[in-house]
């Protein structure tokens, strides 16, 4: 098997599965996916455990109407299903997995204060749920070729619950070329996603429809800021180039959070408040830490972060990518050009309604 694959359509005929496939991420994979933009894939899978999201996903691609959809709509009666499981049980994890050629794990608890407050259903869901996805390819040696793991900045340097059990994950992941080096198991990890639900566009958004206050928790506080596509764009780079036991970064930009706040309030009358923050929040985050840096490598528009473990890490590629941390608090956008990354992505309160935090067109 080859393990880094750049042809033009990595996924042709390939059967996948996307854990946790009911998400914001998970969606519009899916439907990348269909789009055939990296193949014409024999089967998609949406594995997750919530049976109301999935009649829904199946009712939002059925109830595609414009032209622009139809190569979708045809390619989604025919390619995809659905499939109720959990990414905590083995068996139905190993039920899921016996005929994948390339698995998606989007599974995750990834709300910060709620990892917190249940910081074992953290450590079942983000590291168990790895480690179930590894031990079924290896005791039922399932031929399942790529396996790729969606952390978080949070994982880098972590200081909470969230980000330690994903930083656990991607070791999960990373070991696993060793367990079974006939998979390729590779890990992307990226900053907040724009408008995905439990990000904080969406509060805002729902803040501002009600006239105010919208809350901040402190004045300097900077984030990473990246579009679904973009994110998905990372989980296809990694797909056509990474090698076993690498870590995709995209080359992201950062805000201040009172600027993407201002920018969504524009010239309304509306207060707003600070609140401090939250348990288990960072200031500023770290996508690639100071002991990592010297393990990157440019790949396209991404950083790669090569594994740690001597027996994976190879060679290095000549002078790393990086010479120090890469923070959301060195690269911070002004204010102007916050406001247009907001406007060129649509997510200005004039172009976007929510429901429930899920993007509307």
């Amino acid at each position: 098997m080859t393990h880094t694959d750049t042809t033009d359509k990595p996924l042709q005929g390939k059967r996948i599965v996307v854990t946790g496939g009911t998400g914001s991420l998970g969606k519009l994979l899916v439907r990348r996916l269909l789009s055939g933009e990296m193949g014409d894939p024999e089967a998609i899978t949406v594995f997750s455990r919530d049976e109301a999201k999935q009649h829904q996903m199946r009712l939002d691609y059925l109830q595609q109407g414009a032209a622009t959809d139809e190569i979708i709509f045809q390619n989604f009666e025919r390619k995809v299903k659905f499939w109720i499981g959990d990414i905590r049980d083995f068996d139905s994890v190993s039920s899921v997995l016996r005929d994948a050629d390339v698995v998606f794990n989007a599974a995750a608890l990834k709300q910060v204060p709620t990892c917190e407050y249940f910081p074992f259903e953290a450590v079942k869901t983000n590291i168990g749920g790895a480690e179930n996805i590894v031990k079924a390819i290896e005791q039922h040696r399932l031929g399942v070729e790529t396996v790729v793991g969606v952390s978080t900045d949070k994982a880098c340097k972590p200081v909470n619950v969230m980000g330690m059990t994903k930083a656990l994950q991607e070791r999960v992941f990373i070991q696993a070329n060793m367990r079974i080096p006939e998979t390729r198991f590779v890990c992307v990890r990226y900053g907040n996603v724009l408008a995905s639900r439990g990000s904080v566009i969406p509060l805002f958004h729902d803040q501002i429809r009600a006239g105010g206050p919208v809350t901040i928790t402190t004045a300097e506080m900077t984030r990473f800021l990246l579009s679904l596509d973009q994110a998905v764009d990372t989980l296809f780079a990694a797909i056509r180039s990474a090698k076993p036991g690498e870590t995709y970064v995209p080359d992201a930009p950062s805000a201040l959070v009172t600027d993407i706040a201002a920018a969504l309030i524009g010239d309304r009358q509306i207060d707003t408040r600070f609140i401090g923050i939250r348990p288990g929040e960072k200031l500023h985050e770290a996508m690639v830490s100071d002991e990592e840096a010297p393990r990157t490598r440019m790949a396209g528009d991404w950083y790669a972060i090569r594994p740690m473990l001597p027996e994976l890490s190879g060679e290095s590629e000549g002078a790393p990518a990086l010479s120090s941390e890469f923070s959301s608090e060195d690269r911070v956008l002004s204010a102007e050009k916050t406001r247009q990354l907001l406007a060129n992505h649509r997510l200005m309160p004039n172009d976007v309604s929510l429901v429930d935090g899920e993007l509307i067109r």
